[in-house]
C-alpha cells in the first residue's frame, strides 16, 4: 500500500528557507501534491506535480516555492524560499493515481496523506 513520510519542517524567521521532503513508497508515477493547513483554516493546495512537465502552484506559492521529484529516491520536495508568517501551517504531502490523477490543487482529489510536518515562520 502507499505510504508517505514528510520531513524538513521547522521554525524559521521571515525571509528564510526550508526544504520539505516526502518519501513515497508503494506508488510509482503517482500525482503528488503539497498541501497545508493553518489552525482554524481549511486545508489548501500549495503545489502539485504529475510529472516534470505538469506542475501547478497556488497563487500564494508562485515565485517562492518549488516542487520537484527525484524518482530515483522516491522523494518529492518542496523548496520554500522567502517564507512569510502567513506560511505557518502543518504541511502535508498527498498522492493520487490512475484515472484520478490530474493537476489539481484540491485536497479532495487526493487519496493518501502523510502525517504532516510543521512549518513555523516568525
Amino acid at each position: 500500500h502507499v505510504q508517505l513520510v514528510e520531513s524538513g519542517g521547522g521554525s524559521v524567521q521571515a525571509g528564510g528557507s526550508l526544504r520539505l521532503s516526502c518519501v513515497v513508497s508503494g506508488c510509482h508515477g503517482c500525482c503528488m501534491g503539497w498541501f497545508r493547513q493553518a489552525p482554524g483554516k481549511q486545508r489548501e493546495g500549495v503545489a502539485v506535480t504529475v510529472g516534470a512537465n505538469y506542475i501547478e502552484y497556488a497563487d500564494a506559492a508562485q515565485g517562492r516555492f518549488t516542487i520537484s521529484r527525484d524518482n530515483a529516491k522516491n522523494t518529492v520536495y518542496l523548496q520554500m524560499n522567502n517564507l512569510k508568517p502567513e506560511d505557518t501551517a502543518m504541511y502535508y504531502c498527498a498522492a493520487v493515481w490512475g484515472v484520478f490523477c490530474g493537476v489539481s490543487l484540491s485536497p479532495d482529489e487526493y487519496a493518501v496523506w502523510g502525517q504532516g510536518t510543521q512549518v513555523t515562520v516568525s
